[in-house]
């Protein structure tokens, strides 16, 4: 909420797309908006613009939720009947997962990300005339995923790796294989203003705080036990709900495909189901080990953002009565109801905490920040609340008067009767560009706080300090344009392809 109240606050000083919290760690800022993807605080931001922000909060959850369950009627609809979709659609956006989601964890980028995963199944395995025709949607989707949330991002990619190959594998077709693996590769590359210098600008942060101790896979596998109390509470409440799922998961899709003859589409989410509910347990930790990218999912039990397509399908398919399908869903909300009051209860912001925020931002004290977004040589901890903007340091005396302080520019003018350094209330990153009196000078950083430090002279010094466009964000949007020129010119391809090819079936049953 705090990165939602911030970028409404940069759009209305006409910063479009933000790119530094100067908020956070009471405005020493970070990186925050050049890492996390854009999609979710720009909508929390879009919705906080027009109403109240105690009801923004509902009113993303309701949207994220109304999402899933259209994108799940959708899939269902292709293999269920009509009834059925609706109950897999109304589970599915109602799943014991996404209650975690909304109530323990507020994690709302990843509660959007649910809705990409039916869809991404939908566009796989949707009967086509033409295998290239999955191309365009498949790169939409993944494209989505990464500009949505980085960890739903490697879950849809390593999903959608295995459906191609299984269905390639399956029809015994090479050329499936490719233009599935194309549709893929293409979907990051489209997403290419976001992701270059996401990656590209790693360095220049402290990233490695994503995979410290409680945020690694082996601290958080199914009943994994650490040396923090308060993170076993949430592990023990999370691996019970995941261990019902999997139970009702197993005994739904036993159910299902126990009939003959089985459907290729069901015997492949029951394989894909297998995958993911042992990937939540320790004897994995290999393959988290060494899998491209898939440490950064952190949390293996985030799996069950996967793990409840199958489940929703397979409930909505194992019985054809309400009873049971009512019944079915009330356990699984039981298990949540049991660890609501017997392991850990959840937290939400009351109105008086939405209050503070806002009043905290609007005042400028700002508010506390994340530290893998720090700048690599900041010190979070060293960021007080009350520091002043410019605080000068020497033998002598100063005096300062700040002209303008923006996210992005900073102005100020100091005067003082002996050399120093001015102390800048900013963790140093190489974006910022520094002017002392009209001419670009190196910024120093203080080895103790990483605070920027710039060296100043005798008499009167203007400063002005700007956030700059490095040149990993221009190739980015390069990028980006490049993969939406291809794509769209591969959509007229498409379609001037099938018109000739209705014309010309038309004139053959003609003739």
């Amino acid at each position: 909420m705090n990165s939602w109240m911030e970028v409404l606050a940069q759009w209305k000083l006409g910063i479009l797309h933000p790119q530094w919290a100067a908020l956070a760690h009471y405005g020493y800022g970070e990186a925050r908006f050049i890492f996390y993807p854009p999609a979710s605080w720009t909508l929390g931001a879009l919705l906080g613009s027009f109403m109240p922000w105690t009801l923004v909060t509902g009113s993303y959850v309701w949207l994220a939720l109304t999402a899933s369950g259209f994108c799940m009627f959708l899939l269902a609809r292709e293999w269920l009947g009509r009834t059925e979709a609706i109950y897999a659609a109304v589970f599915y956006a109602a799943n014991p997962y996404f209650l975690v989601i909304i109530y323990w964890r507020s994690a709302f980028a990843e509660l959007v990300a649910g809705a990409l995963l039916p869809l991404l199944i939908l566009v796989i395995f949707r009967p086509r005339e033409k295998t290239q025709e999955i191309i365009l949607p498949l790169a939409l989707i993944v494209a989505a995923a990464w500009l949505i949330n980085v960890p739903s991002a490697v879950m849809v990619t390593y999903s959608a790796a295995f459906f191609v190959s299984v269905l390639a594998l399956s029809r015994r077709s090479l050329r499936g294989l490719a233009e599935g693996a194309a549709g893929i590769l293409l979907g990051p590359l489209l997403a290419g203003f976001y992701l270059v210098p996401a990656v590209y600008e790693q360095k220049w942060i402290s990233v490695s705080q994503v995979l410290s101790e409680g945020y690694r896979a082996q601290d958080n596998f199914l009943f994994a036990i650490t040396a923090d109390p308060d993170h076993n509470l949430f592990n023990h409440l999370i691996s019970i709900v995941a261990l019902s799922e999997v139970i009702v998961l197993c005994v739904t899709s036993f159910l299902v495909l126990r009939h003959k003859p089985r459907s290729r589409f069901f015997s492949v989410l029951a394989i894909w189901s297998v995958a993911l509910s042992i990937s939540m347990f320790s004897v994995t930790s290999v393959f988290w080990r060494y899998l491209p990218e898939l440490r950064f999912l952190q949390f293996p039990w985030r799996w069950l953002l996967c793990l409840n397509v199958p489940l929703a399908i397979f409930a909505a398919r194992a019985s054809r009565q309400w009873l049971p399908r009512i019944a079915l869903y009330l356990l699984l909300l039981a298990a949540v109801g049991c660890v609501w009051h017997t392991v850990q209860a959840p937290w939400w912001d009351n109105a008086a905490d939405i209050a503070e925020m806002l009043d905290n931002q609007t005042s400028g004290v700002g508010y506390e920040g994340t530290d893998e977004y720090v700048p690599a040589r900041g010190d979070a901890s060293a960021a007080k609340p009350g520091a002043p903007d410019v605080r000068y340091e020497g033998a002598g005396s100063a005096q300062i008067a700040v002209h303008r302080w923006d996210p992005e520019t900073r102005s100020f003018t100091v005067t003082a009767n002996d050399p120093g350094k001015m102390a800048i209330r900013l963790f140093n990153f190489p974006a910022w560009q520094v002017r002392l009196n009209d001419r670009i000078t190196p910024s120093e950083t203080d080895p103790e706080t990483g605070q920027m430090m710039v060296s100043m002279r005798t008499g009167t010094n203007h400063v002005e300090i700007r956030f700059t466009k490095t040149w990993d964000r221009t190739l980015g949007e390069i990028v980006s344009a490049s993969t939406a020129v291809f794509l769209l010119l591969l959509a007229v391809y498409q379609r001037k392809f099938s018109r000739k090819e209705i014309i010309g079936r038309q004139i053959h049953v003609r003739s």
